[in-house]
């Protein structure tokens, strides 16, 4: 984790547990602890002997590969220095042309890669080569990075690309990821997932999980006492040609399970637990910049009625996602020209300056896109309102996944219109990493990967068009800071919301990556980026409408927010 200071240089967070985040308050003199937490981050101690045997199960059948490979460590060394396991040495360097970074990966690599076929089939002539796919199980790889906190693949099998599959109704290849991690984080889930066995796979995977959770089906299990989880983004509902349905990807993803190897990785340092602590905050207020409580959404915004969860903790220090200040958290739902998330507005709103509001809310409304209170502080919270998206950590289950962020103005196409012009401010990558993102898609996920940290930035409503043209696409790394797009109003077509930036933010726990709330997380950044510390105000006092009774559409287990629009 880094601090980055108004005026200097990103300072590297190199402690483990509190008392480093103290130490680097008192070195940077400028931050004061505040009421903002760090997160609390479990480490594994990975079973370096019994990925050998593994390895050596799994290639003996190949004699002329086998016998490549040495297998006598030289005991008397530390175990994390690779002499004591040159197998693992030369399989990194077999697998390294293949796949980036595979030897800086400090947990055991599990791909679909067939190692002893390659090796046994390896060829010095290039043209000769058969594709990659050969050897992995006819899954086509999209993105590998590898770090100090474990790694991350994208697979993706094609209709028709594998034999013995039965024919699915969804007609587009379908993505398969699979983190492998040192770092977990200690994430309390309301939802308390349990999930349940595949009979199929037990053998292979005895304590294999498999959970529908927050749009994924996911394969959680642990080999060599180190989590991993394999997911697939889909529909829990009937099969359809241009929506994946879990059922569907459950096929999949057992064949994913299925064509497991050993592809790489090297032992590294035993590492102690990351225990929470006190975030850093400037000393120095912000004579303007003010933010509602963590949790506050505004009344009768959430999922049947519910409210927020109050979470104070700053996931990472990250650079603000939206180049400049000032920039406005708060709803486009539920604020002026939002769509009460389909609960209905009263009046109906038609033209521009048309008051209305929600049949939920009492709060006045205005049919104006630019209206002063979207843009202005205090900013409030819109993790847990109302959406059809599966969010675990919500009261309700339900809620939005991730924050809206308006940028600092908005100039409307001309006098009589009511909408914003899109794509006049840069949207900036939060932090040093790489991309996971297909063409065509909406959303661009960034990825981190650090000695202390293991966690995934989301971006959404660019035009996709614009990111493949500027070759935002999977495997792409960029620095902190670097443009990635601009703040837009895509979501199926041009125009299809309001202009503004949803970012979110997951981290990796035992049961994969799940959405935590980004709020605190974002007002922390932003504090960094305008130099000043906000001022949290009292909650907004505010009751619905006589005998109101919040409704919701009833849509569950939708895929995450505008995926495969």
């Amino acid at each position: 984790m880094r601090l980055t200071v108004r005026g200097s240089s990103p300072i590297r967070f190199v402690g483990r547990a509190a008392a480093a985040w103290l130490l680097l308050a008192v070195t940077i003199g400028s931050a004061a602890a505040g009421d903002f937490k760090t997160p609390g981050i479990s480490t594994v101690r990975v079973e370096w002997r019994t990925v050998l045997d593994q390895l050596k199960s799994e290639i003996e059948d190949r004699p002329a590969v086998a016998d490549r490979f040495t297998f006598n460590a030289l005991r008397h060394l530390p175990l994390s220095d690779p002499r004591t396991m040159p197998a693992l040495m030369q399989l990194n360097a077999a697998t390294l042309p293949l796949f980036t970074r595979i030897n800086q990966s400090p947990v055991p690599v599990l791909l679909p890669f067939d190692t002893g076929m390659y090796l046994s089939e390896r060829t010095t002539d290039a043209t000769a080569r058969p594709p990659l796919a050969r050897y992995q199980d006819g899954f086509q790889e999209k993105m590998f990075d590898a770090g100090p906190a474990g790694y991350d693949a994208k697979f993706a099998l094609a209709p028709g690309a594998a034999d013995g599959m039965p024919q699915l109704t969804y007609k587009r290849p379908v993505e398969v990821q699979i983190t492998g991690s040192i770092l977990t984080y200690d994430i309390d889930d309301p939802s308390g997932v349990k999930g349940e066995s595949v009979s199929a796979l037990a053998a292979q995977f005895p304590d294999l999980r498999r959970i529908i959770l927050e749009g994924y089906v996911r394969y959680a299990f642990t080999r060599f006492d180190v989590p991993y989880v394999v997911s697939i983004h889909c529909l829990d509902s009937a099969p359809r040609k241009n929506r994946l349905a879990c059922r569907e990807a459950s096929v999949v993803g057992e064949r994913f399970l299925k064509a497991l190897r050993i592809a790489g990785g090297r032992p590294a340092q035993s590492r102690m637990n990351i225990a929470p602590g006190a975030m850093p905050r400037p000393a120095t207020s912000s004579p303007d910049f003010t933010y509602r409580p963590p949790g506050d959404i505004i009344a009768n915004s959430g999922y049947r009625g519910q409210s927020g969860r109050a979470d104070t903790t700053a996931y990472s220090q990250i650079r603000f996602p939206i180049e400049q200040a000032p920039a406005y958290a708060n709803s486009q739902s539920f604020l002026n020209r939002g769509d009460c998330f389909h609960r209905g507005r009263v009046p109906p709103p038609s033209d521009k300056g048309d008051r209305y509001r929600c049949k939920s809310s009492s709060k006045p409304l205005a049919f104006d896109e630019s209206a002063p209170e979207n843009y202005s502080y205090p900013w409030q919270d819109n993790f847990c309102e109302a959406r059809d998206f599966n969010v675990g950590q919500c009261p309700a289950g339900s809620g939005h996944q991730g924050q809206d962020l308006r940028p600092a103005t908005c100039t409307l196409r001309n006098k009589r219109a009511d909408r914003c012009i899109p794509n006049r401010y840069a949207v900036v990558a939060v932090r040093d990493g790489v991309i996971i993102r297909s063409p065509k898609q909406q959303s661009v996920t960034l990825l981190v990967n650090t000695r202390n940290e293991h966690a995934r930035f989301r971006y959404m409503h660019m035009n996709p068009a614009q990111l493949d043209k500027s070759g935002m696409l999977d495997d792409r790394h960029v620095s902190e800071g670097e443009k990635i797009g601009l703040v837009s109003n895509y979501m199926g077509h041009p125009g299809g919301t309001t202009a503004h930036l949803h970012f979110d933010v997951q981290v990796f726990t035992r049961e994969g990556w799940i959405w935590v709330n980004p709020y605190v997380t974002l007002i922390s950044a932003y504090e960094r980026l305008i130099g000043g510390r906000g001022r949290e105000i009292a909650t907004e006092a505010e009751a619905g409408p006589p005998g109101a009774k919040p409704q919701d559409p009833v849509h569950p287990g939708q895929p995450a927010e505008g995926e495969d629009d």
